[in-house]
């Protein structure tokens, strides 16, 4: 596909990259010369210099052939001006990246035009949306959800002591009776590995499990996690991350925030009547003892500094927080993140990343998503009567040996947990945990 992204910036730097992946004809427009230059070294991409509301460049990007277009800079009215300019161009899907929460609402005067975006997205609301996920599901370090929740994909990290330590995966099933669960994957130190039968789990391991919802409790019981009541929880950084996170669980919980700026805390006390908001340094850690960090269930750092989010983190952990959740905004941490020994680490640039690639992939796949430091990927396919994997039995399909086929998802959303008996029918939902370099050969199992 021919693909124009304006905003060569986190967001857009990181989209190009992925879907570059992907052997997509990618333009990149970009203002500032030093982003040009980054963007010009290291993206297999056509870079321009310039406005994405400049007709000119537009034209010269090739806009009349443009199947999508993409503008993620950090100014709301230039993506929505520039989006406007290429649906007035012909193209046929346009995405936004927006912040103010004025633009996301369905009464907006613009809103069912012709030219208006067909995808706008706040990545700060979609962060705080996934870190609430977290904090509901309080042992989990990462959570995505299939079919509203039904089906779950949960990260969890082996504990010292845990009874399932050096027990080899395939003994796990015959323990539990093979339960609607299987382990997709295993982050060991900087590794990800696809496990097989005879693989060990080991203490310090981080795995990632997929189960129906209904089964989660036993899941997380089996593997030594208790899913503890959150009633107290403190945020630092009242940005707007913090903001929506306060909103989705002020009604639910006792929430603190900790906000450096003064102008940015008073808004937060405006609009969050139920949320103690406090200006100060949330770097300041006798400002944190004092405003009882020991006696949190929860501790949040979303901060605009990934330093301060980090160190932060880890003096919560350090006085026995019972789990952190830490924005990090520099995709070169990501890899490093197990070896720091925190909770639970997001990024918001992998999270917007996520929904806009599975929404230009909505033909192909049902859902996408990567995991922050996991090499790997999480994709939902839907097969087709054409697709070879329903030809045959999976013991008798030749499947891709660094990639496993999690589960089953038939038409009434049962879930079924694969064998090499099983049979995938047209109609099937099939969610496979992939290394980058299986994933076009699993692909090919499953194109119409």
């Amino acid at each position: 596909m021919n693909i124009i992204i304006v905003g060569a910036g986190d967001i857009g730097y990181q989209l190009c990259k992925r879907l570059s992946m992907d052997k997509h004809n990618i333009t990149l427009i970009e203002t500032n010369s030093d982003m040009v230059k980054r963007a010009q070294d290291q993206l297999d991409a056509r870079i321009i210099e310039g406005s994405g509301t400049n007709l000119e460049n537009l034209t010269s990007a090739g806009i009349t052939n443009c199947n999508i277009f993409a503008a993620l800079s950090n100014n709301d009215e230039v993506n929505l001006l520039a989006g406007q300019m290429a649906k007035k161009s012909g193209v046929e899907t346009v995405i936004a990246r927006v912040r103010s929460e004025d633009y996301l609402s369905d009464d907006h005067i613009m809103a069912g035009e012709n030219t208006w975006p067909d995808f706008i997205i706040q990545p700060e609301l979609e962060t705080a949306r996934d870190i609430v996920k977290l904090i509901r599901q309080s042992c989990a370090t990462d959570i995505i959800e299939f079919e509203d929740g039904l089906i779950q994909l949960i990260g969890l990290r082996l504990d010292k002591g845990t009874s399932i330590v050096n027990t080899p995966l395939k003994d796990i099933g015959e323990k539990l009776g093979n339960p609607p669960m299987r382990v997709l994957a295993i982050k060991r130190r900087q590794f990800t590995i696809i496990p097989k039968g005879d693989d060990l789990l080991l203490e310090g391991d981080q795995i990632y499990i997929i189960c129906q919802r209904d089964y989660t409790s036993t899941a997380l019981q089996f593997f030594g996690k208790t899913n503890c009541k959150m009633q107290n929880v403190m945020i630092i950084g009242g940005g707007l991350v913090g903001q929506n996170i306060a909103k989705m669980i002020s009604n639910e919980v006792s929430v603190k925030i900790i906000e450096s700026d003064e102008k940015k805390s008073q808004v937060d006390a405006d609009i969050l009547p139920n949320s103690l908001v406090i200006n100060g340094d949330g770097s300041d850690l006798d400002l944190l003892t004092f405003e009882g960090l020991q006696d949190m269930d929860e501790f949040i750092a979303v901060t605009g500094d990934d330093e301060t989010n980090i160190i932060t983190s880890l003096v919560a952990q350090h006085v026995k927080v019972s789990r952190t959740v830490t924005l990090v905004r520099k995709m070169d941490y990501l890899p490093l993140i197990s070896t720091v020994g925190l909770d639970a680490v997001v990024s918001k640039q992998m999270i917007t990343v996520n929904a806009i690639q599975q929404y230009i992939r909505r033909q192909q796949v049902a859902f996408y998503a990567e995991i922050p430091g996991v090499d790997a990927e999480i994709v939902e396919f839907i097969a087709s009567e054409k697709s070879k994997i329903t030809k045959k039995p999976l013991f008798k399909t030749s499947f891709p040996k660094n990639a496993i086929l999690g589960a089953i998802i038939k038409e009434n959303n049962e879930l079924e947990i694969p064998q090499g008996s099983s049979h995938v029918q047209a109609g099937d939902k099939v969610i496979v945990f992939s290394m980058p370099s299986a994933i076009k050969d699993v692909e090919r199992l499953f194109q119409h």
